[in-house]
C-alpha cells in the first residue's frame, strides 16, 4: 500500500480508536495490528505529532504489571477534526467505490449527461 495513503489513514484509525475511549501506545498499536500489518515505529510518531497539534492530552496512569502507563485522551479539538477527516473519509471512499462497482455502461451515461447541446 502507498506510504503516504497508509500513513493518512492509520492517523484516522488513531483518532477513531481514541474516540472512543482513553488508550496507551502499545493497546493502540495491538487494535490497528488486529486488522492490519502494523509496527509500534508508525504509531508512536502520529501521537506525538496529533498530541502536539492538540488533538491529543496524555495522562499517567499506574499499571498492575509494569511501570505507569501513557494514556492518551481526545480533545475537543481533536473531536472536530476527527469528525471532519471521517467525513471527507466517507465521501472519499463512496466516489472510490462507485467507480469501482460500475460499469462500463454507468460512464457511457454519465458522459453524456455532461455533453452541451
Amino acid at each position: 500500500m502507498n506510504t503516504q495513503f497508509r500513513k493518512g489513514v492509520i492517523e484516522m484509525c488513531v483518532l477513531a480508536l481514541i474516540a472512543k475511549g482513553d488508550m496507551y501506545g502499545y493497546e493502540i498499536v495491538q487494535k490497528i495490528a488486529s486488522y492490519m500489518e502494523i509496527n509500534e515505529g508508525t504509531v508512536y510518531p502520529i501521537l506525538r505529532r496529533l498530541t502536539k497539534e492538540e488533538y491529543f492530552v496524555t495522562y499517567l496512569k499506574e499499571s498492575t504489571i509494569g511501570p505507569a502507563r501513557k494514556y492518551y485522551h481526545i480533545t475537543e479539538k481533536g473531536q472536530g477534526y476527527f469528525g471532519s477527516i471521517k467525513a471527507d473519509w466517507l465521501d472519499f471512499s463512496k466516489m472510490v467505490n462507485d467507480i469501482l462497482n460500475s460499469s462500463d455502461d454507468d460512464f457511457e451515461k454519465m458522459e453524456g449527461e455532461t455533453e452541451y447541446e
